[in-house]
């Protein structure tokens, strides 16, 4: 009977031994968060940065892109398809937060049409437009990128050569002629 005793009470003693190692080993890696930062494709997000960052790393700056703003704020901007991580390191190089970036495609209605082995994507919200999106055909893709580039490029002229308007003390718009 005390061979029975002893042999039923070193079992859950040998187990504590056993799962011992493990936990010091958990105990030991440093805490980080697994947080994952979840961006459109061409959309932007805002998340809280710990204080004392001084270096941010980005894993694939051609996933993600990343800007720091006042009262510790950073802007993720969603570059392409994929997942990356950023590290957020003190100035003496301690990591202070890591997290991954997953940029996942567009949450707006989209429309895809293949004409053979070429790509359209196409944005309706709610009207069906172009839109330049990553993996369409080259000729629609930069034939779609020519006329935004052209249409912006109209628009800053026009901007430059219009007369500045000027609001009257009732608050109403003007071109700068007097009445």
């Amino acid at each position: 009977m005390t061979a029975l005793y002893a042999s039923c009470h070193r079992r859950p003693i040998q187990a504590i031994v056993g799962i011992a190692p493990l936990l010091l080993a958990l105990a030991a890696t440093p805490t980080r968060a697994a947080d994952t930062i979840t961006v459109a494709l061409d959309q932007a997000t805002i998340s809280k940065l710990p204080e004392r960052v001084a270096t941010l790393v980005i894993g694939n700056p051609l996933i993600a892109d990343v800007s720091v703003q006042a009262g510790g704020l950073l802007v993720v901007t969603g570059k392409g398809y994929g997942a990356t991580n950023m590290i957020a390191l003190d100035r003496g190089g301690a990591v202070l937060a890591e997290r991954n970036i997953e940029v996942v495609g567009p949450h707006d209605r989209i429309v895809v049409v293949y004409r053979g082995v070429s790509r359209e994507t196409y944005s309706c919200t709610p009207n069906c437009e172009p839109r330049m999106t990553l993996g369409d055909g080259q000729d629609y893709f930069s034939q779609t990128g020519q006329q935004g580039q052209l249409r912006a490029s109209l628009a800053r002229d026009a901007a430059v050569s219009a007369p500045a308007a000027t609001v009257s003390a009732q608050g109403q718009g003007g071109n700068g002629a007097q009445r």
